[in-house]
């Protein structure tokens, strides 16, 4: 089978009025995405999708399109897709980082593999060690009344575990949490996500008073990059410390691991360049004894599948302990597919049709396309 042409296409979905997101990261109201349409000459076609920030990885659509447009899709043309190992070593030759761009890529060659054999992608990576993956949703950074009603409408829809957005103001912060708390109730977990945002004075002083709110975990509450002062903190903090923007690559896994910085890894296929990697950075976390959850950069439908089969092969990726961000389209306004997923809450269901087990929507694709 050889790979006989690849389709970049820019889209712009909108978020839903009245979830758009606001974080120690800036607010995010629509989503320049990058789908991606992989064409063999065995009539195989496969997906892949990339979920771009310049906020987060530094790559955005447009360098998306040109990466793949100028380097990535003429070495690629003539490969056989099913060679995923050999896929991921032409890319990393050619392109140094831009996660996000190889992985959409890379999701594609998946999807044509699983396609190729009438298998989904979990049987690929080994088997599904889970058929559910349980899910929190997101309060974001509001004002107090607007995040106790985010998480009173959150709860209303089943879900059983609340993500709250921190790393602005530490005050401001510590009473929305305390907010989303109350809302919550004791039997409910309560996570806070800080996205990078505190200063390491800020996080101890904010955890400290946190306490009796008895988080589930705390999730980048400093910036990435100081690998002892996030073991500092561990080891000071009661509540678990969950790694984000702190393990991009297999050597940030690593370097956690080394210095135990952090008691969970938060994995997802856009961040570590595809679904292999993902499994590389699962091995470092095995190796460690941590466990792993599943995040988000607000995919879409087909990014959204691949997160789901990663979740379902890995018993490290523990997402009954801690629920995983496999909640992108609850959030937008399409996610482009034909048959959305089943994201619950309070579980979202493994797909379980061939490769990704989605397929493009092409009524979707042609609204929100940005050409």
């Amino acid at each position: 089978m050889k790979i006989t042409a690849i389709e970049a296409i820019p889209v712009c979905v909108p978020l839903k009025a009245g979830l758009t997101a606001k974080t120690a990261h800036g607010e995010h109201a629509t989503s320049p995405y990058v789908i991606v349409r992989m064409h063999t000459d065995e009539g195989i076609t496969g997906l892949g999708e990339a979920t771009v920030s310049a906020l987060w990885s530094g790559e955005t659509q447009g360098t998306v399109l040109a990466l793949i447009r100028e380097y990535l899709a003429p070495a690629l043309i003539g490969r056989d897709p099913r060679d995923i190992t050999g896929v991921r070593r032409m890319m990393d030759f050619l392109v140094k980082l831009n996660p996000f761009t190889k992985a959409t890529l890379e999701m594609a060659c998946w999807d044509i593999a699983g396609k190729a054999v009438n298998a989904p992608v979990w049987r690929l990576l080994g088997g599904r060690f889970r058929d559910k993956v349980r899910i929190k949703l997101v309060v974001w950074a509001r004002d107090i009344p607007g995040s106790r009603r985010m998480a009173e409408q959150h709860l209303a829809l089943g879900v059983t575990c609340v993500k709250v957005k921190t790393g602005l103001d530490p005050e401001t912060d510590i009473a929305r949490v305390r907010a989303v708390r109350e809302v919550c109730g004791p039997d409910i977990p309560v996570t806070i996500d800080s996205n990078c945002g505190w200063t390491i004075q800020q996080a101890r002083h904010c955890l400290r008073e946190l306490r009796d709110t008895r988080l589930l975990l705390a999730e980048q509450p400093i910036p990435a990059g100081d690998f002892a002062a996030l073991a500092e903190l561990r080891k000071e903090s009661v509540v678990p410390i969950m790694a984000d923007e702190s393990v991009f690559t297999l050597q940030d896994a690593w370097q956690l691991s080394q210095h135990r910085s952090a008691d969970i890894f938060s994995i997802y296929p856009g961040k570590h360049g595809g679904i292999a990697a993902t499994a590389d950075i699962v091995a470092i976390a095995r190796a460690a004894g941590l466990r792993c959850t599943i995040g988000s950069n607000l995919e879409l439908g087909i990014g959204t599948a691949a997160m789901l089969h990663v979740a379902a092969a890995f018993p490290e990726v523990d997402t009954d302990s801690f629920p995983a961000d496999t909640i992108g389209p609850f959030y937008h306004d399409a996610d482009l597919i034909t048959q959305p997923l089943q994201l619950g809450p309070p579980a979202a269901l493994v797909p379980d049709g061939p490769g990704l087990g989605v397929e493009l929507d092409e009524a979707q694709l042609s609204r929100y396309r940005v050409d």
